[in-house]
């Protein structure tokens, strides 16, 4: 069993094991150690990862990207909007708020969901894995951006699910970066905590934390980020500026052609790491559009003015972390760069100035996160045993709970968990109720969110409260964050009968906080009740539901939860089987290709080998035949061949053989041949040889059969010799195997009887002694 690390970029994506006392990167199928996150549709199968970059342009309005700027978000959300119009896709707002996109497939247009998308593309990283590793996985921890909502963590998990994996944990990109930091260094004294201020520049997305680190131990202080300032955005900058130019020189619109734009960019992404390690370049496009080839040139100096507005935003979120985590410049003892977009000079120059000391470059910028999910696996994982190490993350976001009767907090600002809240964390809360009621679960403070993200997380509703008899009952609701960061109404407790002054204390392990129980400063009249001082109660019982305790009875209340944009059980199990059905068709196109790429591998070989490696071995007319049906198949293949099934190909294939089989047994027989003839031959040297120690009688017997072997093989290869190579042989080397064989077991038998004497009995007396 291996356990894997996942890292799904907005451009590429980065697969790391655990093997060998070890963490190692995987190579896809070409070899590289990152693979494009694209999903592309061509006419009768998906083309993922490498394999649908290079094919993006020939099918560029079936082909999806970044998309995990998609999952979870609504249709409406503004910033949706920007990231639709430079995706070249058919899109549509679904029943529930949510993007639905629509792909041309099999002839038809087929509906995903940006959570369906995902799930193909971790679905495809699983099956390299299970390739390079030759044994199947499930269990892996999955890189997410701090910034991501319950909603897009959810998403995550039911992306995941779908594709068969069972990730033990979601963990923040800064965060896995932090653990592969953190986990190998040594030299952290033992007079205090070191302060290392972590920084991610992304495709899309800039983040920065900033993490204390003790020995066997690192805790995140803050998470600050920037969902909209990437290496894109650069790239953006300088597309933008050659755009205006070639309309200006060249009198050419390239926004207003989808494969130009495509064109354009790319070209500027390259400009912009040329541009990383030297001071000016050039860019040269040929046949951009309208037939006319394009030329430009841009220094690094004019490139840093043009994405001046974009660098000072870099400070932005630097500054906030440093806030958040109550430290100056002068307590971070290092600073670490990493991501894809970190290797703009510009940027390094910037945090210089801000940090007062060079960035660092410890960690591989593009394989961090991935090495961390997988380390961060291994300790999650029961079959590995790794060095004790406690990880503490925090959430980004604060989260504030209301019921019927007004909010639920246990903070004057009525905040249940607060940002910067450590997770795992549980709450516990009493409530006074007569009949089933609901709770709503909502991002406290709007400002905290990204732009456009809802503020709505979750409705539960609690009941009926059976047994209570239209009187108020103490009804007690635990509330998590799980290691996912995820809010959860775990359970509700009825309390009947008496007054319940005992809470028991839940289990605690190095994974999870113990459970977190804070004032509630609401009186009991509007229906909370606090249980400050109180020890938790187990989550489990063992008496069926009701546990007793000093004459109460707790019962258990039914729990429903619906979450808002989330994905029913039903939706997930229906989007497997849609998942199922895709790779089915995928694998039969595969094999169509295979056995048609067999067919004409066979074609070409045997055209070649007819005339020369088996010309000897064939007939004129064999030839001529064979000649003909290879012309045929070629020119089918090429015509009414070019798009069949599977089955044709094989019954085309086959047919072939059919003919040419014969031709290539002669071939390979007669080499078989001439090793069966030697067997035989030593077999008989053998035996004579071995005759000459046995009696007479014995010895003659051997002989006669050696001579007969002889006879046999000398009449039959003289009758081949004098057959023409060109027809089946008179003796095959089956046959003369079959000799060998039969003339071995005769001489064994005749050496086996002739060689045994009776065994005698030892425990009977020597009668020569008897007196």
């Amino acid at each position: 069993m291996s356990v894997v690390g996942f890292d799904i970029g907005n451009e590429n994506c980065v697969i790391a094991v655990v093997r060998q006392r070890g963490i190692d990167v995987l190579l896809n199928y070409e070899s590289k150690r990152e693979t494009p996150a694209v999903v592309c549709f061509s006419e009768k199968q998906r083309l993922l990862g490498s394999a649908g970059a290079a094919s993006a342009m020939m099918h560029i309005k079936s082909t999806v990207s970044q998309i995990k700027r998609l999952i979870g978000r609504k249709f409406a959300d503004p910033d949706v909007d920007k990231e639709l119009k430079m995706l070249p896709l058919e899109t549509s707002e679904g029943p529930d708020g949510g993007i639905l996109i629509h792909l041309k497939y099999l002839g038809e247009i087929h509906v995903f969901t940006p959570v369906q998308i995902m799930s193909m593309l971790f679905a495809h990283l699983k099956a390299m894995t299970e390739t390079d590793l030759e044994m199947p996985i499930s269990d892996c921890v999955i890189g997410i951006p701090s910034y991501f909502t319950d909603l897009q963590r959810r998403a995550y998990l039911d992306a995941a699910k779908i594709a068969g994996l069972k990730p033990l944990r979601l963990i923040h990109d800064c965060t896995a970066t932090a653990l592969s930091y953190g986990m190998y260094k040594t030299d952290f004294s033992g007079t205090g905590p070191v302060y290392v201020a972590f920084i991610d520049v992304g495709h899309c997305d800039t983040q920065v934390s900033i993490a204390s680190f003790e020995f066997g131990k690192m805790k995140m202080l803050s998470q600050a980020f920037d969902r909209s300032l990437g290496g894109r955005d650069f790239d953006e900058v300088l597309f933008s500026h050659f755009a205006a130019k070639f309309k200006e020189e060249y009198h050419i619109d390239v926004y207003s052609n989808t494969k130009a734009c495509f064109r354009l960019r790319a070209a500027c992404e390259k400009l912009k790491k040329v541009l990383s390690a030297n001071l000016e370049a050039p860019l040269n496009i040929e046949c951009l559009m309208d037939e006319k080839d394009v030329k430009g040139f841009i220094s690094r100096e004019e490139f840093e003015k043009l994405a001046s507005g974009l660098l000072e935003r870099v400070s932005i979120p630097c500054l906030r972390a440093l806030t958040d985590a109550n430290l100056t410049v002068e307590k971070i003892s290092s600073v670490e760069l990493v991501g894809s977009g970190s290797r703009i000079p510009a940027i390094s120059t910037l945090l210089i100035s801000l940090f007062k000391r060079e960035p660092s470059r410890q960690l591989n910028a593009s394989e961090c996160v991935a090495r961390g999910c997988a380390l961060q696996c291994a300790m999650l994982s029961p079959v590995y045993r790794v060095r004790e190490y406690e990880v503490q993350d925090v959430i980004s976001f604060s989260i504030g709970l209301s019921s019927d009767e007004g909010p639920v907090a246990v903070r004057s600002n009525g905040v249940l968990f607060p940002r910067g809240q450590q997770f795992p964390s549980v709450k516990v809360i009493a409530f006074q109720r007569s009949n089933l009621f609901h709770l709503e679960a909502f991002y406290v403070n709007p400002d905290e969110l990204p732009p456009g993200t809802s503020p709505k997380i979750s409705c539960v509703t609690i009941g009926p409260l059976h047994g209570s008899h239209g009187s108020k009952s103490r009804v007690k609701v635990r509330v998590s964050l799980d290691l996912h960061g995820i809010l959860n109404i775990e359970s509700a407790t009825l309390i009947k009968d008496g007054t319940d002054d005992l809470v028991m204390e839940g289990n605690h392990n190095s994974n999870s906080d113990a459970m977190d129980i804070d004032p509630i400063p609401y009186p009991v009249a509007n229906g909370f009740e606090d249980i400050t001082n109180k020890k938790l109660e187990s989550p489990c019982s063992s008496d069926g539901g009701i546990r007793k305790d000093k004459g109460n009875r707790r019962v258990d209340v039914p729990v429903n939860e619906n979450i808002y944009g989330g994905m029913t059980k039903a939706e997930i199990t229906e989007a497997r089987e849609k998942e199922l059905q895709l790779a089915q068709q995928d694998r039969i196109i595969e094999q169509t290709k295979e056995k048609k790429n067999s067919l004409e591998s066979y074609v070409y070989d045997m055209r070649s080998k007819l005339f020369h490696t088996y010309r000897s071995f064939a007939s004129e007319q064999e030839r001529d035949d064979i000649s003909r049906s290879l012309q045929e198949t070629e020119e089918w293949l090429y015509e009414d061949g070019v798009d069949e099934t599977e089955h044709a190909y094989s019954s085309k294939l086959e047919d072939l053989k059919k003919l040419v089989d014969p031709i290539e047994n002669r071939f390979i027989d007669e080499k078989e041949r001439v090793q069966a003839k030697g067997d035989l031959l030593k077999c008989i040297s053998k035996h004579r040889t071995s005759a000459d120690s046995l009696p007479p009688q014995d010895k003659e017997l051997i002989i006669n059969e050696c001579n007969k072997a002889e006879q046999w093989l000398k009449e039959k290869i003289q009758q081949q010799e004098s057959s023409p190579k060109n027809t089946d042989p008179i003796v095959w080397s089956s046959e003369i195997k079959s000799k060998t064989e039969e003339f071995n077991l005769t001489c064994q038998h005749i050496l086996g009887s002739k060689a045994s004497p009776p065994p005698e009995d030892n425990d009977m007396p020597d009668s020569s002694n008897d007196p």
